[in-house]
């Protein structure tokens, strides 16, 4: 399923439109506390509680799972992998009117807010190379490395902004499923085509076509390396929620070896991602990727300054006590940038 990029913005995109270009968030020390304490973007549609009652009337199962905190409210087990995946599915049917998304058993489930907050913020990226302004609509092009059989970031991307999206990934049953949701949505449909990358030792070799022009990379790599590696990060997390004595390894969140671990970890895929952006240089703008680890942001720098980049971003961002960042490195000079510019969204 390739798109061919002869649609126009559905009316579901043309509602998102309507709102205009947003302007960048606030400058100077304001704009620093925020990057130092890192809350859920503005433009976000989730902000604050879960509203149960609208999602249940959006996934009526859901309401099997729910269960009454300490304080007296509705929430649901966060070790329930079902519970989980049935709140992420009204999410996504409540903000972004997905009616049928399901992904195989075993595979990652992750938050949609979270993931939502890596697309505003790239959006924000976008807007610090256009006069402040985000470009909007299919002409501008996004590439999801990694894409998974749960697809948010291209489903959020399409849907919150009306850009067009190459998801790609190494595992032929995670597009196979994804590729059900995107069928069973008219916008997804004319947004988002997928490619399989055949070598799982590359990342953009042979994804990222000659003709090929993207705005935008997007990737949340692998940061574990190593299957134990993740079992003890999920026993760290599972204590870390008040389950000081969970001696057993139950990801609410699933994902399969790849989504979860790689050999050699996070700043190893990193380092490979930034390798072959080289040799894609002027097909892109700008490169990015979610940095888990704080302490491998140091040699990423480091590793973005061997491979001459012309310009590198690092974006906090986090929900709850949770707090990680992007990275984004683009090889174009300034004149290249604002010829881009001019061109792709002129």
């Amino acid at each position: 399923m390739i798109w061919d990029g002869n649609h126009n913005i559905s009316s579901k995109m043309r509602n998102f439109k309507q709102n205009g270009f947003e302007q960048m968030q606030p400058k100077g020390k304001k704009a620093l506390k925020e990057r130092v304490k890192p809350n859920v973007h503005p433009r976000n549609r989730y902000q604050g509680k879960y509203n149960f009652i609208a999602l249940v009337k959006e996934v009526p199962e859901l309401e099997n799972h729910l269960t009454i905190n300490d304080r007296g409210m509705q929430t649901i087990s966060f070790f329930d992998p079902k519970a989980v995946l049935l709140l992420n599915k009204a999410l996504l049917a409540q903000y972004y009117n997905i009616k049928s998304w399901e992904i195989p058993t075993g595979y990652l489930c992750p938050p949609v807010p979270g993931r939502a907050d890596y697309i505003h913020h790239i959006a924000d990226v976008l807007a610090k190379s256009n006069l402040e302004l985000i470009p909007r609509g299919e002409e501008v092009k996004v590439l999801d490395v990694g894409v998974g059989a749960n697809g948010i970031y291209s489903i959020i991307s399409a849907l919150e902004y009306g850009w067009s999206v190459v998801g790609c990934d190494i595992d032929k049953r995670a597009l196979e499923a994804f590729s059900s949701t995107i069928e069973k949505d008219e916008d997804l449909t004319e947004l988002v085509s997928l490619r399989y990358q055949a070598n799982p030792k590359r990342i953009f070799s042979g994804i990222v076509h000659l003709e090929d022009r993207f705005d935008v990379t997007i990737c949340n790599p692998p940061f574990h390396a190593s299957a134990e590696e993740a079992n003890k990060g999920t026993l760290r997390k599972l204590r870390s929620l008040k389950k000081s004595n969970e001696k057993k390894v139950i990801r609410n969140f699933e994902g399969v070896s790849n989504e979860l671990w790689c050999d050699g970890g996070e700043l190893k895929f990193i380092t490979q991602m930034i390798e072959e952006s080289k040799a894609v240089s002027t097909q892109c703008f700008w490169f990015t990727t979610l940095v888990s680890k704080q302490s491998n942001v140091r040699a990423i720098h480091k590793l973005l300054k061997k491979a001459n980049a012309e310009k590198v971003e690092t974006i906090s961002m986090g929900q709850g006590n949770k707090t990680s960042r992007i990275m984004a490195w683009t090889f174009l000079s300034k004149d290249q940038r604002q010829t881009w510019r001019a061109n792709h969204w002129g």
